[in-house]
């Protein structure tokens, strides 16, 4: 039977609480299209994804009205490109072209994929595609990219990393006449899902179904005014509140996910059902570690909050779905948080104590901006560094940085809606790691990867 109070408080979580479904995401496979001649690929990605993901946003905005739930974004995750530019040759960037041109024709706002998986080596057309990302950023509105480096089962291909560094200094340099935008639509994995629906992390992984809807759910504003409500209970109590909280929160996103399959007429895949924060006042996951008791993010408490929360989100949501999956748990993504935006300004936080978050997080070290002249090997060993907190804990870790060509500590780079805005954050450069990286190789997997 339906409760007129569990209405109530789902219609003031979305009209006061900042709750919203933050992704619907259609992942296509592109396997089909692959063709000796890239021109051919091209043309058969577009009819693809075009004939697939037609109706993707109209069925979106309808369920927005018929539910009153806002879906915010409303994106297409497509299979690694790196794996048709194997079969075609040729310049990888036609293939970001196409990719292009299917966003404009289908209205989403972005398509994941221009990726490559390199955790155990560069296999053919992998090197290729990742020379050309910068390339491919730069053009192009839509297309995020995304390389995974390592994972616990195969270690860490150093050679990849020392590349990425350099990729991630060359995007910021090629966009640096539109706030460097580039890096912000990049992302270098370790333990990469492959049903992940949040950008710039997502592709179409090979094990998927030839077409499937993702969601991803949002809600920090919600569980920091359910927090309010329970100011003097223990830490146990404030665990039962998320996991109550995230429980409604990931039950939304099932019936949108639900829904979206049905009228689409493609396969339901997960509820990633990750907090999601947002520029926005009241949208911050800062603000819950703040509200658990912490004079500020960043101060001494700040990891042990953080895996509370994390740990709370995935058991409640866990109960509220049978296909939970994806990232799930609490993003940290400096300049898209307005409690952490507030404290890297301050000085409160700074990049080593995101690192020590990130073993207890979501995702790692997600929209940090750095200073411009930031070497590509220091780049690259932040990537080795948060590479090694995935490897060893089993766990997907991420690095999202961006240096801000002609900027130092303490400036501003704005990027505008959800990506928001930071300071440069400091960053260790007396000292380099140049000839840890420049040794290449890899890093071997470690004992935890024996347990066949």
């Amino acid at each position: 039977m339906i409760n007129i109070n569990d209405i109530m408080e789902t219609v003031t979580m979305i009209s006061h609480e900042n709750l919203d479904i933050r992704t619907v995401t259609m992942g296509i496979s592109l396997l089909d299209c692959a063709d000796s001649d890239i021109n051919k690929s091209c043309d058969k990605i577009y009819e693809k994804i075009t004939r697939l993901a037609g109706n993707l946003v109209k069925v979106g905005c309808d369920i927005e009205k018929e539910y009153g739930i806002p879906i915010i974004n409303k994106r297409i995750s497509v299979t690694p490109i790196a794996m048709l530019a194997a079969a075609s040759g040729g310049d990888p960037v036609k293939y970001a072209k196409a990719l292009q041109k299917a966003a404009d024709a289908t209205g989403v706002n972005f398509i994941g994929g221009y990726s490559a998986l390199v955790h155990k080596g560069f296999s053919a057309g992998d090197e290729n595609l990742i020379r050309s990302i910068p390339e491919a950023l730069s053009i192009t509105n839509n297309i995020c990219s995304s390389v995974n480096i390592g994972s616990t089962k195969s270690g860490i291909n150093m050679d990849a990393v020392k590349l990425m560094g350099q990729i991630i200094r060359q995007s910021a340099a090629l966009t640096k006449d539109k706030n460097c935008i580039g890096p912000a639509k990049l992302v270098v994995f370790c333990n990469a899902p492959e049903d992940n629906p949040f950008m710039a992390g997502a592709f179409h992984g090979t094990g998927e179904p030839d077409c499937v809807i993702h969601v991803g759910v949002s809600g920090p504003g919600v569980v920091h005014s359910a927090l309010k409500r329970c100011p003097d209970g223990d830490l146990g109590d404030v665990a039962e509140v998320i996991k109550r909280t995230a429980f409604k929160i990931t039950r939304m996103g099932q019936l949108v996910g639900t829904e979206a399959s049905k009228r689409l007429g493609v396969p339901f895949g997960i509820v990633d059902l990750s907090l999601a924060p947002t520029p926005a006042v009241g949208d911050s996951v800062a603000r819950i570690l703040e509200e658990m008791g912490l004079e500020s993010c960043g101060t001494h408490g700040t990891t042990a909050a953080l895996a509370l929360l994390n740990d709370a989100v995935k058991k409640g949501g866990v109960m509220a779905s049978s296909s939970v999956g994806g990232l799930s748990g609490a993003f940290i993504p400096v300049s898209e948080d307005a409690g952490m935006i507030e404290a890297a300004r301050n000085g409160d936080l700074k990049i080593e104590k995101l690192e020590a978050m990130t073993a207890v997080c979501s995702v790692g070290l997600d929209m940090i901006v750095i200073p411009g002249d930031t070497p590509c090997e220091t780049i690259s060993a932040i990537i080795a560094d948060e590479a090694a907190i995935g490897m060893v804990n089993s766990k997907t870790t991420a690095v999202r940085v961006i240096p801000a060509i002609g900027r130092k500590q303490g400036e501003e780079l704005n990027f505008g809606g959800l990506l928001g805005e930071g300071p440069v954050m400091p960053l260790n450069l007396d000292k380099s790691p140049a000839k840890f990286i420049n040794r290449g190789g890899r890093i071997p997997a470690p004992m935890q990867s024996l347990k066949n």
